[in-house]
């Protein structure tokens, strides 16, 4: 499958970068983007609360955390091992990545384990 996430970060250009940045720097509507939203352990590593990818059409769970990696290389490289997806309001599960289907305007959800009550 194409992989429909941009821009490159070899572009020089906005990563996408907290909420909508990205996306009205590039004049893309968040129609045309995945936003992806960031939860406890996985906020703190990232050091936002969420990113909107601009895409040109339907990708893959695989691309979008690639492109999650690219934009915040360290420590999220360890936590999105132990993280729980939700594509939208659908739990991921055992689902490989790149067999998930991500469209243009539905949410990535990054959960890790954590306790509470």
């Amino acid at each position: 499958m194409r992989q429909n996430i941009g821009p490159p970060r070899s572009s020089g250009a906005c990563l996408g970068r907290g909420l909508g940045g990205c996306c009205r720097m590039w004049g893309v509507s968040t129609s045309q983007a995945v936003t992806v939203r960031y939860w406890a352990s996985a906020r703190a590593a990232a050091g936002v609360s969420a990113d909107e990818l601009p895409v040109s059409g339907a990708t893959t769970l695989a691309a979008v955390l690639d492109s999650v990696r690219t934009l915040h290389p360290g420590r999220l490289h360890d936590v999105l091992q132990v993280c729980s997806f939700l594509v939208g309001d659908r739990p991921v599960g055992t689902t490989e990545p790149a067999d998930v289907l991500v469209e243009p305007g539905q949410t990535v959800e990054l959960l890790p384990p954590f306790a509470g009550g």
